[in-house]
């Protein structure tokens, strides 16, 4: 195994550092409105089956092939599968985490425009159609969506220029506990409007009735989404991850943390959503349309839209900082550029890409690739088929072609794991997630 390099200094910072990278848009904007869309608490209950049954042993898997390599995403393909195809899939994920934070970083800029809106009060007073119009004038705009894009990725490349210990783990060691103060504060707020028991129903009392393939896996991807597997990101996260720590203990607290996030998340929407009698499927614009009218309808409403759409973009910003920092390593070890460099010159470049993605919903929402505008088309093609083909490869590279001493060895590093525990974990990278993985490949084909 390879030599320890510089990494986090701790294993608090690597926890909350990599459950930032976990932990991100995919909680609080996609799994509320995933949750509405699926009938409400079953969908919670699969999705936490889903995330203990198969997140956590994969992301133990991308820890095992950082830390076992010490090496970025394509280093540690390199490393451990030598053939040129691994190599090639290393790169695959590389290219995914650019496509997805190009289109990531559109979203990620909306967050910004609305804490504007909520703090000037633009939104204050307008009906629901009026809210839903200014939704639809923002993001079909060509210059504030644009500038907004880019203060994000310049906020981020200035995280990532400053390395792993002074830059990622300081940063995340503050947002991620801010995140959650905000979260609380907002759940408080949520859980004292009139009606609000009906929401927490929703959300956890489950409907075993409304339980159909579609929500199964619906819930699957989900766990793959919000908890960033796939992408390599972990990979490059657990190559930081010291020796003396224990990857099962991380994981596992690295996925609480991440199921926290969703979960008071939803206590934040769904109480409030049910208290005003909006919908609570209302889909993607569940946050950016619905919760803007539930804020105008209570008092202070104002304050706290601020407070929220600043935790949403906390939760961006803590993604997209595991995105750059997917590529930078890769460019810092294997072709030798200086981080500072490496993070200038790909933070243009992302926004050069990215740019179309967030014209995407304006002057070119009639330009389709496939019958996709650019946005939806770049989210298709990693999430239906680049981030399964990576979580798939990765799990036939560990569970069937590295030998099984040594990844046991690597899991057994700074904890004491039972035998029955390893081979449980084998036989869920062997056979359990990798049949899960080409179900969501195959329904992505299909659809």
């Amino acid at each position: 195994m390879a030599t320890q390099r510089r990494g986090f200094s701790s294993n608090i910072g690597a926890i909350l550092a990599a459950a930032g990278g976990a932990v991100g848009l995919g909680n609080v904007w996609r799994f509320p409105y995933m949750l509405g869309k699926n009938g409400g608490g079953a969908f919670l209950l699969v999705y936490i089956f889903f995330v203990f049954l198969i997140g956590i042993p994969i992301m133990m898997t991308e820890f095992v092939m950082g830390r076992s390599t010490q090496s970025n995403v394509v280093g540690a393909y390199r490393k451990m599968g030598k053939k040129k195809a691994w190599i090639m899939l290393g790169v695959l994920t590389v290219i995914a985490a650019f496509l997805i934070y190009a289109y990531y970083s559109v979203v990620a800029g909306w967050t910004l425009n609305y804490i504007a809106f909520s703090i000037s009060g633009k939104l204050h007073g307008l009906d629901p159609s009026g809210v839903g119009q200014a939704f639809s004038d923002f993001t079909r705009g060509s210059f504030w969506p644009v500038v907004n894009q880019l203060v994000f990725l310049a906020l981020t490349g200035f995280v990532i220029s400053f390395g792993v210990e002074k830059g990622i783990e300081r940063v995340s060691k503050v947002l991620m506990p801010l995140l959650f103060a905000l979260l609380v504060i907002m759940c408080v707020r949520s859980l004292t409007l009139p009606g609000a028991v009906s929401g927490l129903e929703f959300l956890f009392r489950p409907d075993f009735s409304k339980i159909t393939g579609e929500t199964l896996l619906s819930a699957l991807g989900q766990s793959f989404f919000s908890m960033s597997l796939g992408l390599g990101g972990m990979i490059t996260y657990g190559s930081y991850i010291r020796k003396q720590d224990s990857l099962l203990k991380t994981s596992a607290w690295i996925s609480v943390c991440d199921l926290m996030v969703a979960i008071l998340s939803g206590i934040v929407i769904f109480p409030a959503v049910f208290s005003f009698g909006l919908n609570p499927a209302a889909g993607p614009e569940l946050v950016y349309v619905v919760l803007p009218n539930v804020f105008n309808s209570m008092s202070g409403g104002v304050v706290f839209a601020a407070v929220f759409f600043v935790l949403l973009g906390i939760a961006a910003l803590t993604s997209t900082i595991s995105l750059l920092e997917i590529i930078v390593a890769v460019t810092v070890e294997e072709f030798n550029w200086k981080r500072r460099t490496s993070s200038v010159v790909i933070t243009i470049a992302v926004f050069i890409v990215g740019v179309f993605c967030t014209l995407s919903f304006g002057p070119l929402r009639n330009f389709h690739i496939f019958g996709r505008t650019i946005f939806e088309f770049f989210d298709m093609v990693t999430a239906s088929y680049i981030l399964p083909i990576g979580a798939l490869a990765m799990c036939l590279l560990v569970g069937w072609g590295c030998p099984k001493d040594l990844i046991a060895s690597e899991l057994s590093q700074g904890s004491r794991l039972k035998s029955g525990f390893i081979e449980a974990y084998f036989f869920i990278v062997r056979y359990v997630a990798p049949i899960g993985l080409a179900i969501i490949l195959i329904s992505g084909l299909v659809s």
